[in-house]
Formats: structure tokens, sequence, C-alpha cells
């Protein structure tokens, strides 16, 4: 895992969320008690999520989350009740207390990869076209469900070094 920033307005609540991703390996955690030290941190490094709480000592979540610079995201975990007040993003992951452990390790890849794909520049519409036909082609071929063939078409592309379009245009050729 990534480096994280996990920010409450409990120092206990960080603690806690700080020991439970260090037992599942990988995370390296850092904890802030306001968004102000956040941005701090964030304008500083390349740190692509935060975990928070609904409210911070300076400011709610809703605030910090329209501050964080293209490519981050956030892990908000609240209560059930102050969840069904958030805003629709898709570089927001939110969780609803009691946390599991799976629950949170599961809530910061998705996370993580929200703040990935912020990133990534879209894809054309052709580029689109080329990975759907390409898949359906795997799909008919292979008989195999569609997220099969999504991963299938993945590997092939990462082990040419090739664009997941660019692999798709290759397949669609041989045929």
């Amino acid at each position: 895992m990534e480096r994280i920033v996990i920010a409450f307005e409990q120092d206990s609540t960080s603690q806690k969320i700080r020991r439970l991703l260090e037992s599942a390996g990988g995370a390296r955690p850092l904890c802030c008690h306001t968004a102000a030290e956040v941005k701090t941190l964030l304008a500083q490094q390349r740190i692509p999520t935060v975990i928070c709480g609904f409210k911070l000592p300076d400011g709610t979540a809703e605030e910090l989350f329209f501050d964080l610079p293209a490519g981050r995201s956030m892990l908000l975990i609240a209560s059930e009740s102050l969840l069904s007040l958030c805003w629709s993003d898709p570089r927001l992951v939110c969780l609803s207390t009691p946390l599991t452990r799976s629950g949170l390790i599961d809530g910061v890849r998705q996370a993580l990869q929200a703040a990935e794909a912020d990133l990534r520049p879209a894809r054309s519409e052709e580029e689109e076209v080329l990975i759907r036909l390409a898949k359906e082609r795997l799909m008919a071929r292979s008989h195999i469900s569609e997220e099969q063939a999504h991963r299938l078409l993945q590997k092939k592309s990462m082990e040419s070094g090739r664009k997941l379009s660019a692999t798709a245009r290759l397949l669609l050729e041989e045929d």
C-alpha cells in the first residue's frame, strides 16, 4: 500500500485506524488532526488518499474534499446517518461505522484506485469501442465472462507493454 493520511477529530480514532492499516502490512499512514495539516502535507508530498471522519476541528470532510488536488481521493468514515448526507463523486469512498479490518482495507484499496483513475487520461470513444469489441471477441471465443475477458486483455497489455486500446486493436486485427 502507498502512503496515506489519516485525519480525525479524536486522536485515538486516528491511532486505531493507523494500527489496523499497519497490521495489514504495507500501509504507511501519517496522522493529522486538522484539515489545515492535511492540506499542508498534501502540498508537500504526493500522497494519494486521505482517510477522515465527517468533521474535523477546523472544518468538514466536504470542505477538505473540495480542496484536494487532482489525483487525490478521500475515504470517509462516518455513521450511516451522516453518510446519507454525502455528495457523490468518483474520488469519494464512504464506509459506515462500525468498521471491520477487511472493510477498512477494501475501502483503502478503492480510494487508492479512485485517486489513480483521476490521474489517468480518459479514453477516447474509439478506444472504448475497440476495448469493448475485443472483450466481446474474447468472451465468445473462450466462453468467459466480461470481467474475465477484461482481466485477460489487461494481462496481455501489461505483458506487451502496450496500452489497453492498442492490445485490443491487435487482438481484433488477428482474426
